[in-house]
């Protein structure tokens, strides 16, 4: 979402961002580049929320906001409802998971009735957006924009010769690095060279750990807690892992296949829709050790099939996952419910945006878009 509030076509839309707090890492790289209002708050259901809401439609009516684009669950449930009262004409929901574990029904159910104010809800892949029509979101609200990265960071080719197996996760419940470590265990017994590495922090880290040191591997996996450069990571190792037994879109593994790298990924959520077992990486069932021990095993120091596989992963990522492609795919959904619910921002004739180059005359200006962030606070 930081990206695509960067990328957006200054010449066309004019971007506000509300914000539940400005502690997150992005803040500075957003407020950078534009104005960034806090909505401050530190639950979803209290009297000061309700007027943190009030504020945010005020905010929304004195800036003539014609889109709001909540990015993500707090934001869904706190912006879109606020929206509505507004009167903004275009509401925009995301969907950028399958099932959160910590989440209660209340929270679903609060999720579920703030996608009613949305007039279209953005899915981040084609499970997710079945998990919306599933959950009763109709499927003509819904559409689906994959993910994108910047391409141009994960140039340089993978050490495939080191016998480094790598996994970039947040460390919570559904994220599978309970079955990874398993499969380290079984891996290790007939690869003593072999070692991993665990990207990332969350709430599991303490007991994963623990897990690791009882299953007698201390010496041979890593956690390295949050690693700012993932690029660099990832050009360092050989095979890249990635045991989610629940994942929309998988950023993590579109990133290692943007670098090029051989991945082993469970055949669970979103993952088929960019892994290709055999063709662009291997996939096994979710949460089954063996099975991903037994891919791990048969990747590691075979260099031509890595070689082979990391080719055609990088091919399917500068195909697909772009930001370039994401960004464009915003804008027209951006300019096409413009048209059909404000049509006089939008000048005549103009067609949905696509490239910058094909971008309407400068001073021909969406009035404002008004991007609403999930606060990390809240999780």
């Amino acid at each position: 979402m930081a990206e695509l509030i960067c990328r957006l076509d200054a010449d066309y839309f004019d971007v506000h961002v509300a914000c539940l707090s400005r502690a997150g890492a992005l803040h500075d790289t957003v407020a950078a580049a534009v104005p960034v209002t806090e909505f401050p708050l530190r639950g979803l259901i209290s009297a000061a929320a309700a007027r943190q809401a009030m504020r945010f439609a005020a905010w929304c009516r004195n800036r003539g906001v014609a889109v709001v684009h909540a990015c993500d669950f707090y934001a869904n449930v706190f912006a879109l409802p606020a929206a509505a009262i507004a009167r903004v004409p275009v509401r925009l929901g995301s969907r950028r998971d399958l099932y959160i574990p910590e989440r209660t029904a209340a929270q679903n159910r609060a999720q579920h009735l703030a996608y009613r104010c949305a007039h279209r809800v953005v899915a981040n892949s084609g499970a997710a957006a079945a998990r919306l029509n599933a959950e009763g979101v109709p499927p003509g609200k819904v559409v689906h924009i994959p993910n994108g990265i910047d391409l141009d960071l994960y140039r340089g080719t993978p050490d495939f010769r080191a016998p480094t197996i790598t996994t970039v996760a947040h460390l919570r419940p559904g994220k599978g690095i309970d079955v990874l470590l398993e499969a380290a265990a079984l891996l290790c017994r007939d690869r003593p060279d072999v070692t991993f590495r665990i990207a990332g922090d969350g709430s599991l880290r303490g007991t994963l750990e623990a897990r690791r040191d009882a299953l007698g591997l201390a010496g041979r996996v890593h956690f390295l807690g949050h690693v700012a450069d993932v690029a660099a990571l990832l050009r360092g190792s050989g095979v890249f892992a990635f045991p989610s037994l629940m994942e929309a879109s998988p950023n993590a593994v579109i990133e290692a296949m943007a670098a090029g790298l051989a991945v082993v990924a469970s055949e669970a959520g979103g993952i088929p829709e960019v892994v290709e077992s055999n063709r662009n990486g291997l996939l096994v069932p979710p949460g089954d050790a063996a099975a991903l021990a037994t891919a791990l095993g048969a990747l590691v120091g075979d260099l031509e099939r890595c070689v082979q596989l990391g080719a055609s992963a990088r091919a399917t990522i500068r195909a697909r996952f772009s930001f370039e492609r994401m960004v464009d795919a915003f804008q027209a959904v951006y300019v096409d419910e413009l048209r059909r619910r404000r049509p006089r921002s939008i000048p005549a004739g103009a067609a949905a945006m696509q490239r910058r180059s094909d971008a309407p005359p400068h001073g021909d200006r969406v009035p404002h878009l008004a991007d609403s962030l999930e606060s990390k606070a809240l999780q």
